[in-house]
């Protein structure tokens, strides 16, 4: 399955839309006005929620993002300070690396060793858009990463 993740180019809450090859709503990303911690829910198209992305409070070594399902923390997502390229995704019952240059081109996810989708970065003035390829099931959890990954990526760079 393959959907594309556009950030709302005017949106308080940095809310996004996910849109499948046809341009259907699939899912969709709401974020919460003023949040200091960056709280955005991965929600269905029925608009339940299925995941919380959040950046990490105070981080003082490295970036991290917490990934949430109902109230338990199924990963965190770090991004190693000497990590170059990747993304280590912790906590979550398989082991999962993002690799490569998420923020100019093209990313691997790879869970247990093995290749399981790519991310695509688009590029864009105005606002960032994303495609992920992944399996379907597998589709709300790849979203948040990519929204936790994002996240980070923003922090890092709005303190640069």
């Amino acid at each position: 399955m393959k959907v594309i993740i556009k950030n709302k180019f005017f949106s308080l809450g940095g809310s996004s839309s996910v849109k499948d090859e046809k341009g259907e709503n699939v899912f969709f990303v709401k974020g919460r006005l003023f949040s200091p911690t960056h709280v955005k829910w991965v929600c269905d198209k029925d608009k339940h929620k299925l995941y919380k992305v959040r950046n990490k409070w105070f981080n003082f070594i490295n970036e991290r993002a917490y990934v949430y399902e109902g109230r338990t923390k199924v990963a965190r997502v770090k991004h190693p300070l000497f990590g170059g390229k990747k993304f280590i995704i912790e906590g979550y019952k398989d082991e999962i690396i993002i690799d490569g240059d998420f923020f100019s081109a093209k990313s691997t996810i790879m869970r247990n060793g093995k290749p399981v989708g790519t991310i695509n970065r688009e590029f864009s003035v105005v606002n960032d858009t994303f495609s992920l390829e992944a399996e379907a099931n597998d589709m709300p959890f790849m979203i948040a990463l990519v929204i936790a990954i994002d996240n980070i990526f923003d922090k890092i760079t709005k303190t640069k």
